[in-house]
């Protein structure tokens, strides 16, 4: 038994979340109100707008005046704004598509409160799709339009190429670029010995200099005194020879190395 309630249970659960998913049922009035979109933007809407090569005609008015002259004109609820800004979207997608031979299939739905209306076109070059969009009320208001051409293998293509190339280009650029500053370190090496050469303090003795100096003052002292040493040693001999007791008389003006 508990193992049917449980059963019982899924089997709700999922038919509850079908109905879901299915989206809300519309009412009649709701209906009537997407079929009249539908006629609104295959029959008058799109019809003329693609009649106006452009929205020069309407820069003199003002947008309550535009709103007023399309009304009583085509008989067409309009924004001001949102009319001027259709018809400069078709004047653009005319451009690429030429001129409108047709009308296709039409599809609507309601959206809060426009209700979105799409209208296949053909054109002389390629194909597009209107995108009409009118107020969810009672007075059925045009809030804007607009002319999507539709995309071929071929644009498609074409924009994927690009897309590749700049790309590319933009990495091939960089590493170019990086390329040249590491080529310019080997420079500004250069430059920094060059500085570091001027500026250079004259460098102190080191301790092999100080050691072989020391050495030479040391050779020097041994000299001297040896030179001392032979002066005495020859003053004394000079002394016993002329019999005096002391060298105190004695004064050595020079002295030679005979042979």
């Amino acid at each position: 038994m508990k193992k049917f309630l449980t059963l019982l249970c899924m089997i709700t659960c999922i038919f509850g979340l079908t109905a879901c998913g299915s989206g809300e049922q519309l009412t009649e009035y709701e209906q009537q109100k997407v079929e009249y979109a539908q006629r609104l933007a295959g029959e008058v809407v799109v019809p003329m707008l693609s009649q106006f090569q452009k929205d020069a005609y309407f820069d003199e008015y003002t947008l309550e005046e535009v709103e007023y002259m399309v009304g009583n004109q085509y008989n067409l609820n309009v924004r001001g704004y949102g009319f001027t800004r259709a018809l400069s979207s078709f004047a653009a997608a005319k451009e690429e598509i030429g001129e409108i031979t047709g009308v296709g299939d039409i599809t609507a739905s309601i959206d809060g409160n426009e209700i979105i209306v799409e209208v296949e076109v053909t054109g002389e070059k390629k194909n597009a799709t209107a995108e009409v969009i009118i107020s969810n009320d009672s007075f059925m208001y045009l809030e804007s339009a607009a002319l999507n051409p539709a995309s071929t293998t071929l644009d498609l293509m074409g924009v994927a190429g690009l897309n590749t190339l700049i790309g590319m280009g933009t990495v091939f650029c960089v590493l170019i670029l990086i390329s040249a500053i590491i080529s310019c370190f080997r420079f500004i090496a250069k430059a920094q010995d060059k500085a570091a050469k001027k500026k250079a303090p004259v460098k102190e003795a080191s301790g092999v200099d100080n050691a072989l100096a020391q050495i030479v003052e040391q050779e020097a002292a041994v000299e001297e005194a040896d030179d001392l040493e032979l002066v005495a040693v020859i003053a004394a001999a000079i002394a016993a020879s002329e019999g005096a007791v002391t060298t105190d008389g004695f004064v050595v003006r020079s002295i030679r190395r005979r042979r």
